[in-house]
């Protein structure tokens, strides 16, 4: 996994393992998403889906089932069976078994990229922004934490690992933003299709990735976001456009968020003081 999203998961593991938002509740289940979904619906009094709220999707790492070993250390990936040699009395409390992590999803480059993507890969300790505290882009920086709706707009707020972003998304008719120079997150404007918020955003700079190990894209990125509300859930899904560099569009994994009474907090400072430290800097597999 790369220095700085390792560091990330830690920030989440140690989250699971025993801090005070863990003690506020459970590890999502497939079956606790499905009983959130058949709650009603709200809806504005335009009768748009009300998307306001805080919501919670533990950063796509569920599949994470940390155990606390004997001696102090944390086990993430590779684990003993849970109940197994190794473990400290009362650890792994973080939740049941192991679970497998996801199939590999990776955008799909012409053959004339490969060797770009190769190199940045191997070289992402160096290469990747992420790593350097710069914001993460999109779609790699996920669905929002925190959503604030209004007739006029749209507000999304991240609470990251590398801090806290925002991003203001206009859904009464106004078109992109002129003469605003390319950035990390990019101009956004949004439209309701029925029951469905549509995110279409452009002016990305070429300082982000798409995904971890090189996933590089041009200036002409433009990405859609599909944000559904059903019960106290959300079904986020993000679509990657670039064709000067990719074969296909590339859809992210569809997300399931879950309303949730906590509320954000500011992210703490990011600070990068860690590369010139590192002894191995090859590139290492993120389970993500």
């Amino acid at each position: 996994m790369s220095h700085r999203l390792f560091a990330g998961c830690l920030v989440a593991i140690v989250t699971v393992l025993g801090l005070p938002l863990a003690a506020q509740g459970p590890r999502m289940t497939p079956d606790r998403l499905a009983e959130l979904a058949k709650k009603p619906t709200p809806r504005l009094a335009d009768g748009k889906l009300d998307l306001n709220g805080t919501w919670d999707h533990l950063g796509g790492i569920e599949f994470v089932r940390p155990q606390a070993l004997e001696g102090g250390s944390v086990c993430v990936v590779g684990c003993p069976p849970a109940g197994g040699a190794g473990r400290a009395g009362g650890a792994g409390r973080a939740g049941g078994p192991p679970a497998a992590p996801p199939a590999p999803n990776f955008p799909k480059y012409k053959p004339e990229f490969l060797a770009k993507v190769a190199d940045l890969s191997k070289r992402q300790v160096e290469t990747d922004t992420a790593l350097q505290c710069q914001p993460t882009g999109v779609p790699r920086i996920g669905p929002p934490a925190k959503i604030v709706q209004t007739a006029r707009e749209v507000v999304f707020l991240y609470d990251d690992v590398n801090g806290s972003f925002f991003r203001i998304i206009p859904t009464d008719g106004r078109s992109y933003r002129k003469d605003l120079p390319a950035s990390y997150l990019g101009d956004s404007i949004g439209r309701y299709e029925g029951g469905t918020l549509v995110v279409e955003t452009v002016n990305f700079n070429e300082e982000t990735w798409l995904t971890d190990n090189g996933a590089f894209h041009t200036k002409d990125l433009k990405v859609i976001e599909r944000l559904r509300r059903v019960g106290d859930t959300i079904e986020y899904e993000a679509v990657a456009h670039d064709p000067a560099v990719l074969l296909e569009p590339w859809k992210e994994r569809t997300q399931t968020l879950w309303l949730t009474d906590r509320e954000i907090e500011e992210s703490p400072r990011c600070e990068d003081r860690d590369l010139d430290l590192i002894q191995d800097g090859s590139h290492h597999d993120n389970p993500r």
